[in-house]
């Protein structure tokens, strides 16, 4: 069965129609919502409130239990994407950790270039720490720009003296705007979403003439030293394979404790698939488990 889904998916996915021309931000944004989002999952209630002066969607599972939180930044290239777009990702790995969620609705490129995300994701952060959140009850999720969002975040929070959470867990991250992974090229036959170009262009719109290589642009140039263990997911099939295998290499080089998992013959964000494809279940699993696990332990740990 996991591999006709699979292959359903591929087919699916490679069905959607590209526009001669490309199209423009509020083009995209609108094609995005429809084509990806999906409402907060059953037993899971939304609230809209705001979080170092931008919108966010609180995210409450009936099973939520204890202390824990989770912030969640989404993905998107920096253009598109919302809370509501990703209320049904960000639902069910906050059902399944049984952890409150917060997602935050950060400015977006080109109206807000970088390093509006990364000042509103600190921002978001930052204000949780001050409203009394016990950063050994925190965790960090974000998938594609959403997940270099969150390693940006932490940096950011590290050299403003912050404490750091208790666990990151990053779906399909894009953390080189440079774009000079391998596998942008060996995998644009396998890759049924994306093509170069399409990288390219969000860069555009989020860096203009910026440098593609500063840090908090393209966290995989960054030195990670001292950010919490790291679980990083990825497709198999997808342009970013290489950003993923990359970030994980870097974060162990610098000390960090880091798990990565490549999905085979999946595409980008598959987790998007819950509920229709057996692997995306399995990895929000996996990731549910790694975060409460970490918070478990940290609960055990003296007071920072």
């Amino acid at each position: 069965m996991s591999r006709q889904q699979r292959e359903a998916l591929d087919a699916a996915l490679r069905s959607a129609p590209r526009s001669e021309t490309p199209p423009s931000p509020e083009e995209q944004r609108a094609g995005f919502a429809a084509a990806v989002g999906r409402p907060a999952p059953e037993g899971v209630t939304t609230r809209r409130t705001v979080l170092g002066g931008r919108p966010t969607l609180e995210l409450e599972p009936a099973e939520a239990s204890g202390p824990g939180r989770l912030l969640y930044l989404h993905g998107g290239g920096y253009v598109i994407g919302t809370p509501d777009t990703h209320a049904g990702l960000v639902g069910e790995l906050a059902r399944r950790a049984g952890l409150p969620a917060t997602s935050v609705d950060y400015r977006l490129a080109p109206e807000h270039p970088f390093p509006a995300a990364v000042d509103d994701g600190l921002a978001a952060y930052r204000e949780l720490l001050a409203s009394g959140t016990d950063p050994r009850e925190l965790v960090l999720a974000g998938d594609s720009a959403g997940g270099g969002l969150v390693i940006a975040t932490l940096l950011a929070a590290r050299e403003a003296g912050l404490p750091l959470p208790t666990a990151v867990v990053v779906f399909s991250p894009w953390v080189d705007l440079t774009v000079t992974g391998g596998s942008v090229r060996s995998k644009k036959d396998a890759d049924p979403l994306f093509v170069e170009a399409d990288l390219h262009a969000y860069a555009d719109h989020y860096l203009g003439a910026g440098d593609r290589a500063h840090p908090l642009a393209s966290p995989l140039f960054a030195d990670l030293t001292g950010l919490p263990p790291l679980l990083v997911q990825v497709g198999a099939n997808e342009l970013l394979l290489d950003d993923a295998v990359r970030l994980a290499g870097r974060a162990g080089a610098d000390g960090v404790e880091v798990t990565l998992e490549v999905a085979p013959e999946l595409p980008h964000v598959f987790q998007h698939q819950y509920d229709r494809l057996d692997e995306a279940d399995a990895a929000l699993d996996r990731a549910a488990r790694f975060l409460t696990a970490h918070l478990n332990a940290a609960r055990l740990e003296p007071a920072r």
